[in-house]
């Protein structure tokens, strides 16, 4: 039940995480096992897969995914000997539509340049969501369907060019590395391989509390972890990085106890699941949905501030598994936290 009347304290409270989560409502998008019943690692490693999976006609993006790249998905081969510059590129999400607002609150998208020396040529790799942010945050709720659906690919684009405004007027334009042509070469092969193994974007990062060395339940798959463990694979193969520069990264993080297993959508919703599990679900994304009145858009952000803040909970989807998350203050943080390039 709500309380009848919320003091100032509380209503301050509720007006900071207005903010947040009127963010996540615009980006859409058997019995029970314990972690107990196994050892469990943790971070959980993110699942590959051996290929990627045709779209569903179900999912369809806003925005058409990746319009200038390449479209067998091929990176153009280069010469052994030549030389190659690389850049950080970073600007704030959806730059292209709202500026500089959401780079106020450090919320920004991460990529890669290139820059040839032989032939002049830049190139851009960046790796996002096919269907937009929400669909990869929260699923949809389809009528007769009780298994949530969720679009939530995500995927590498490279294409030529690198659009000065577009990174410099917001955000960050800088060489970081050099290295060769056959680095280059090698890189390319890499990339492929990792795009077609990684198929699915994460958005959240779970850890145990805001201190440097709790522990991480949950990783994040999304531009800022491409680019990271892009620049990782390049430094193994030989590329030179300048440490000078500083690298910051935007991560969406959730606070939460040791999580709880609940299992995969055949387990819970299937004909022999958990019922009563289901429902629960059901009920929690069904505040995510998209396209509410701004009646129901009050509402569900009460009732998500209630669940997090009261019930402190959150169910949490990863590897195509649920888990149940127990919440912990202060629940839910975006930090531009620094990760030096690599050495």
């Amino acid at each position: 039940m709500w309380p009848v009347a919320l003091g100032m304290g509380h209503w301050r409270d509720v007006l900071s995480w207005l903010r947040w989560l009127l963010l996540l409502l615009s980006m859409a998008c058997v019995s029970v096992h314990t972690t107990t019943d196994f050892l469990q690692h943790w971070p959980v490693p993110y699942k590959r897969f051996e290929f990627r999976p045709k779209n569903d006609p179900y999912c369809q993006a806003k925005y058409t995914f990746c319009p200038t790249g390449y479209a067998d998905g091929s990176i153009p081969v280069t010469k052994n000997e030549d030389i190659i510059q690389v850049f950080r590129l970073q600007a704030p999400v959806w730059e292209f539509k709202y500026g500089d607002l959401l780079g106020h609150f450090k919320i920004m998208h991460d990529a890669i340049g290139f820059s040839s020396s032989l032939t002049g040529k830049n190139y851009t790799a960046e790796w996002y969501e096919l269907f937009q942010l929400g669909n990869c945050t929260f699923p949809h709720l389809r009528p007769n369907m009780e298994e949530p659906f969720w679009c939530n690919q995500g995927a590498a684009c490279f294409y030529e060019g690198i659009d000065d405004n577009h990174w410099k007027s917001n955000g960050t334009l800088v060489p970081i590395a050099t290295m060769s042509g056959a680095i280059f070469n090698s890189m390319a092969k890499w990339l492929k391989e990792d795009n077609d193994t990684g198929i699915y974007y994460q958005t959240w990062n779970v850890r145990a509390s805001p201190e440097f060395n709790s522990s991480v339940w949950f990783d994040s798959y999304d531009c800022a972890s491409f680019v990271l463990r892009t620049y990782q694979k390049l430094f193994e193969l030989g590329a030179t990085f300048n440490r000078k520069v500083q690298t910051n990264y935007t991560r969406l993080l959730l606070y939460s106890g040791e999580p709880t297993y609940l299992g995969n959508g055949t387990m819970i919703f299937g004909q022999h699941g958990n019922k009563s599990l289901a429902l629960d679900i059901q009920k929690f994304y069904i505040l995510f949905r998209p396209h509410q009145s701004w009646k129901e858009l009050f509402l569900s952000i009460l009732d998500i501030y209630y669940k997090v803040t009261m019930d402190k909970m959150f169910y949490f989807f990863f590897n195509f598994e649920y888990w149940y998350l127990p919440l912990k203050f202060p629940y839910i943080k975006v930090v531009y936290d620094e990760i030096p390039l690599p050495s």
